[in-house]
């Protein structure tokens, strides 16, 4: 004989409102949500807002020649890189060489994510791993290293003078293009992993309908393959254009003093000429330029969203 058990539902207890049930989970699953950030937030306040605060009040400050600071609260640090011709030159300079290494990073970079993303080989661990190794090393090695690549004497001179393409040795270092060299070999690793990570929206078989309805190879990428990469070449630009205008071993070291970015104005107020109160100041026009980049790649990702 076989046995049919039936299961009731469970009954709410006396004087339980239909969907308490569901609001007391939603509480108790909220205090945990919170009682899980409190640590992060905790963190993040004391390693990045409070130092964040404590750099914009001394921007207000008075520095004197001999690194005295005077408490008080004058703009006299603001008003001189925003009337100078030189600092406005500084950060432009900033700004173009964020550009264009972000810019280089991304063009240099896109075939070689591209390929990753679409390869369904066993080996695209490794590939991806042999991409990113240069992060292994640390970034002052591989600038002493362009350092003696794009010497006078440097591989790359010595190549040109032996193919009979050059007679003098071009000047590759201590000038801002050699930096943007140096610099664009040092954060191709990091637009790749921010393109890679933005690649989600690509699906082959978009491109295969494509190419089934006539569409040319051309036609495949500008309509279908750049547009659903969009989002990812805008992340790897925002990646390199930040940690570009951020960099100070590289200008300080290729630049050999002659290229004068925001980054290494700062270290010479902070250190050299002590400074601190226009050291911070040089600090939040940097961190405005930031923000500025910040709303027009939010603004971008948006309309590419929509």
């Amino acid at each position: 004989m076989t046995v049919t058990q039936t299961h009731e539902p469970a009954r709410l207890q006396p004087g339980t409102m239909p969907g308490s049930l569901e609001k007391a989970k939603a509480r108790r699953d909220r205090r945990t949500y919170v009682t899980l950030l409190i640590p992060a937030v905790l963190g993040l306040f004391v390693s990045f807002v409070l130092p964040l605060a404590y750099m914009i009040r001394m921007s207000f400050n008075h520095g004197e020649a001999d690194g005295v600071i005077t408490e008080g609260f004058t703009l006299d640090s603001y008003i001189q890189p925003l009337t100078d011709p030189y600092y406005w030159k500084v950060t432009l300079d900033t700004f173009q060489m964020g550009v264009i290494v972000g810019a280089v990073c991304v063009a240099l970079s896109y075939p070689i994510t591209l390929f990753l993303a679409r390869s369904t080989s066993k080996y695209k661990s490794a590939l991806l791993a042999i991409a990113i190794a240069p992060l292994l090393t640390s970034a002052v090695v591989r600038t002493y290293g362009w350092m003696v690549i794009l010497g006078s004497n440097g591989l790359v001179n010595s190549s040109l003078e032996a193919l009979g393409l050059i007679n003098s040795p071009l000047k590759l270092t201590n000038n801002m293009l050699g930096v943007q060299i140096g610099l664009v070999e040092i954060f191709m690793p990091y637009a790749i992993l921010a393109m890679i990570s933005g690649f989600g929206r690509l699906n082959p078989q978009l491109e295969e309908a494509a190419g089934s309805l006539g569409a040319s190879k051309f036609q495949i990428f500008a309509k279908i393959t750049l547009p659903l990469t969009l989002p990812g070449v805008l992340t790897g630009f925002l990646m390199v254009f930040v940690l570009s205008i951020s960099t100070f071993i590289t200008p300080t070291l290729l630049g050999g003093g002659s290229v004068q970015v925001l980054a290494t104005e700062i270290y010479d107020q902070t250190t050299g000429l002590l400074n601190w109160p226009f050291a911070a100041a040089l600090s939040v026009i940097l961190l405005v330029l930031f923000g500025a980049v910040v709303a027009v790649y939010q603004r971008l990702t948006k309309k590419i969203g929509a």
